[in-house]
């Protein structure tokens, strides 16, 4: 027998422990993990900071999240939560850590994997490396309810595959030209080389809803005309306020420093309304089958 087969029965075994560890502790399961990527074409609009926000504002209405630092040429999610870690996922799959050695710990009790460079080069993995990998996230999911990824800005393969791998893909674009256009172009490669169909999109730094609600006419004429199939669904917004200026130029979330604030209302609006989202149908509902979809892309 190679030495995949036996880490595949390995992993098999202590998954289906695992399962019924959880079947005594909760015999009625609820939903699985759901898996929320926030992404946008272009840098500068404030993706990272809508990420470090929304995860406070979903801990404190009850559920237990973990952000995927997958910005991996700037990793700033660090800055927004004000940690410093010391290990990657690259530990992990060099085998020199585990998933729960790396993760560090946030405000509100979240939960952060810095990814490092570590999933740059996931097809260099062998089957049993995989296999590892997948078992660790496999652990999570008892321990979280909601996952953000927060990836890297452009429209790299590693962003599209993340993006491709999450049960929901919001895209987070502002009023100017340059993001609308970045906007499109992320959802044109997703959509006419991978076949994605369903966008969410989050309109930052702007006014009001009225100019919210502009941009999403904008980026809606261009998708009905060019791009068939594709449906994207306007989802919130949230206004750029003195409030929200003072919270990223001090590098914290505005919804700790001043939580009465309208850019904070609107988070926690926002943050409510993803828990009452239905799930795709094709959804997997689970950690470690969202990692398996992000290597098979990257491998494909």
């Amino acid at each position: 027998m190679d030495q995949a087969s036996s880490l595949r029965k390995m992993v098999n075994k202590k998954a289906s422990r695992m399962k019924k560890d959880r079947s005594k502790l909760n015999p009625s399961p609820g939903n699985p993990p759901r898996v929320i990527s926030v992404t946008s074409g272009k840098g500068g609009v404030g993706k990272t900071n809508i990420v470090g926000n929304l995860a406070i504002a979903l801990s404190r209405i009850g559920k237990k999240v973990l952000v995927l630092d997958a910005d991996l040429g700037l990793a700033n999610i660090d800055i927004i939560f004000g940690i410093h870690p010391e290990y990657n996922i690259g530990h992990v799959i060099s085998g020199e850590k585990t998933l729960s050695e790396i993760i560090v710990k946030g405000p509100e009790n979240i939960r952060i994997i810095p990814a490092g460079s570590g999933f740059v080069n996931l097809t260099h993995l062998t089957d049993g490396q995989k296999l590892a990998l997948m078992s660790e996230f496999e652990a999570l999911e008892d321990l979280l309810d909601i996952m953000l990824i927060d990836t890297s800005a452009g429209i790299s393969r590693n962003v599209i595959y993340f993006n491709l791998a999450a049960d929901d893909c919001i895209i987070v674009a502002t009023s100017e030209p340059a993001s609308l256009t970045d906007a499109y172009a992320m959802m044109k490669v997703m959509a006419t080389q991978h076949g994605a169909k369903y966008f969410k999109l989050l309109v930052n730094m702007v006014c009001d809803e009225a100019e919210a609600k502009s941009v999403y006419l904008n980026l809606g004429q261009a998708i009905e005309r060019f791009l068939k199939d594709v449906v994207i669904e306007y989802i919130s917004y949230i206004p750029m306020d003195e409030f929200m200026k003072k919270a990223v130029k001090n590098r914290k979330a505005v919804i700790e420093l001043y939580p009465d604030s309208a850019s904070s209302r609107m988070i926690r609006k926002t943050a409510e309304q993803i828990l009452g989202w239905p799930r795709r149908v094709d959804s997997e509902g689970n950690i470690k089958f969202f990692l398996k979809r992000y290597m098979d892309y990257r491998a494909g």
